[in-house]
């Protein structure tokens, strides 16, 4: 089988019509290259070259040859650049999953910086629930995912990078007695309809709500239309009820709805990034970008969490933020 040095040694002479041109090029001897050539021939079991007195042709079967080899050589330098640039992480396919209370728009500044970074790459972004991110990423579906927290159970074959966490704001319809005010507190949710999910059997957002409502002493209650999605926030705007939210969520603004910050110290989201253990080089430097935008304005750092364990029972690792962030994400 010929090698790709006697390839690429065959069309340099070809090229350069001559041994003598082309062991300079190639900064070999050119008793070397001739070695090469006549190895390469030996294994077609035909004649590539006729030697002249002033130089090389090929001869009509190494014209042939060198027609269909040419563009094998262009497609492994090819293969061998694009390569490199995916373990650099300036190409591929990045498969970004988040939860809906994660809306893509608080998620377009950070993967914008990813693709100004790497022009060879693209995103695909899907919404997947945080309980079933870990699952999707371990068994190599998706490359990286943004997850509430708490997550229940333990999860094998991937890490958790937890991000700076979220004020928590309320949404409420506008008109309502408690929607003109600068800040509210848990207790004053007391006795409201909740149209978002409100329950303990499931981390993340939900849960934590229904822990913060609980530790005041009420369930929250339930409105007769509820969703776990995003379109709870149209529900807030028909008049249903209220909704608890992460700050990421406050960029989505239908109409007919007024956010107001929660002011209790505690009304705080957290959040991490779900990648495997050996993370592509696109999913690491994705993670960089959430990072900055998760941390601007706030002065925190991420904190790597223990593998395969519950994430909800980690440490926050750092102080919460005093006050809500301009930019969300």
């Amino acid at each position: 089988m010929p090698t790709l040095k006697q390839l690429r040694y065959f069309l340099a002479v070809v090229d350069h019509g001559g041994f003598t041109q082309a062991a300079a090029a190639l900064f070999v001897a050119q008793s070397a290259l001739s070695r090469h050539i006549g190895q390469l021939e030996d294994e077609l079991g035909f004649a590539l070259l006729e030697r002249e007195p002033r130089g090389v042709r090929p001869t009509p079967a190494g014209a042939l040859y060198r027609a269909r080899i040419r563009p094998v050589d262009a497609l492994l330098l090819a293969a061998a650049e694009e390569g490199a640039q995916l373990a650099r992480g300036e190409a591929g396919v990045l498969r970004l999953l988040h939860s809906s209370s994660t809306p893509a728009k608080a998620l377009v500044p950070a993967i914008g910086r990813l693709l100004d970074a790497s022009p060879g790459a693209r995103v695909e972004l899907d919404r997947v629930a945080s309980e079933l991110q870990p699952g999707e990423i371990a068994a190599g579906r998706a490359d990286v995912g943004i997850v509430r927290l708490p997550l229940l159970g333990s999860h094998a074959d991937v890490q958790f990078v937890e991000l700076a966490p979220e004020r928590l704001w309320v949404a409420l319809p506008h008109g309502h007695p408690l929607a003109d005010g600068a800040a509210l507190e848990i207790a004053q949710l007391r006795g409201l309809p909740f149209v978002s999910a409100v329950h303990r059997e499931r981390g993340g957002l939900a849960r934590l709500v229904t822990d913060l409502c609980l530790a005041r002493g009420f369930v929250p209650g339930v409105a007769r239309a509820v969703s776990r999605k995003t379109a709870m926030l149209d529900l807030v705007a028909a008049g249903f009820g209220i909704a608890v939210v992460p700050e990421g969520m406050t960029a989505i603004r239908p109409p007919g709805v007024r956010y107001v910050a929660l002011a209790d110290e505690d009304a705080r989201a957290r959040r991490a990034l779900v990648m495997p253990e050996r993370a592509t080089a696109l999913a690491r430097a994705f993670a960089e970008e959430a990072a900055k935008a998760s941390s601007r304005g706030r002065g925190q750092s991420p904190v790597f969490l223990s593998r395969g364990s519950d994430p909800g029972s980690q440490p926050h690792g750092t102080p919460l933020p005093a006050t809500p962030r301009s930019e969300p994400f």
